[in-house]
């Protein structure tokens, strides 16, 4: 195999093969690197794209970015259905197999301990949005508009009592939702070995309608999956104006100690 070596992740020996027709990063198939006990899983990829130089250039594009973070999520996808991977930082790049096996040898027991507290077991994520509302109009309680010159002093005492009355709701409808979402990942986190609480999404950056309130990742015996799927379908109608979003399985990036 000529060319850097990219490394998609770590993992045990694996038996299955993955998909005849999966490719990764530059369009070129992984393949499985053995060194003792731990098997990498790499690509070759040219050098005019992955040395240092060109490298820092292209994660500064981010269509390039977008493509290869897609490429990478591929395999590393193949290789959940067949295995629990540790997968790596994306581009991590070697010159050859052997400074892969160097970076397998140094990190061995790291590696070996990590992957026997992620063998069988993979990651679910679960987000709560409080769904958006309508902005306040320039009505008055009973709906009508507030115009008038003659009703100037009234109608300027109903929009205060309104806006009170928004603001209490508002509040009134955050603190249920907290409570839902802290019920939620109690229960959730009955079927999980281990959970992490991320910040909440920024909206802006997500495009996801609505304001995120419990951001988590469970890190799930796949014995235990489809009780943790039916537990979040069975609560996604218990809280109006909610909304329960489920992702995964996913290799468990956020228990794997790699900076993903």
């Amino acid at each position: 195999m000529s060319g850097l070596r990219y490394v998609y992740a770590v993992c045990r020996p694996f038996g299955t093969p993955l998909p005849a027709q999966l490719t990764g990063v530059a369009g070129v198939p992984p393949k499985q690197l053995v060194h003792g006990d731990l098997v990498a899983v790499v690509g070759q990829v040219p050098e005019e794209d992955f040395a240092e130089g060109p490298l820092r250039a292209h994660l500064e594009d981010l269509d390039w970015l977008g493509a290869t973070a897609r490429a990478h999520q591929n395999v590393i996808d193949a290789l959940t259905g067949v295995t629990s991977p540790l997968p790596l930082r994306l581009a991590t790049v070697f010159l050859d197999d052997s400074g892969v096996r160097s970076m397998l040898e140094e990190r061995a027991d790291t590696f070996r301990r990590t992957l026997g507290r992620l063998d069988g077991r993979v990651e679910w994520g679960v987000k709560v949005y409080s769904e958006p509302t309508e902005a306040p109009d320039s009505k008055d309680t009973s709906g009508k508009a507030a115009s008038s010159p003659g009703r100037a002093a009234g109608s300027g005492r109903d929009y205060l009592r309104q806006r009170r009355n928004q603001r209490k709701e508002s509040e009134e409808k955050w603190e249920r939702a907290e409570e839902f979402s802290r019920r939620l990942h109690e229960s959730l986190s009955g079927y999980a070995e281990d959970t992490r609480i991320h910040a909440p999404q920024n909206s802006a950056l997500s495009r996801a309608p609505g304001r995120n309130i419990l951001n988590a990742a469970y890190l799930v015996p796949r014995t235990e999956s489809e009780a943790f799927v039916e537990l979040v379908d069975r609560t996604k109608d218990d809280a109006p104006g909610l909304r329960v979003e489920l992702t995964g399985p996913w290799a468990a990036y956020s228990f794997s100690g790699e900076d993903a």
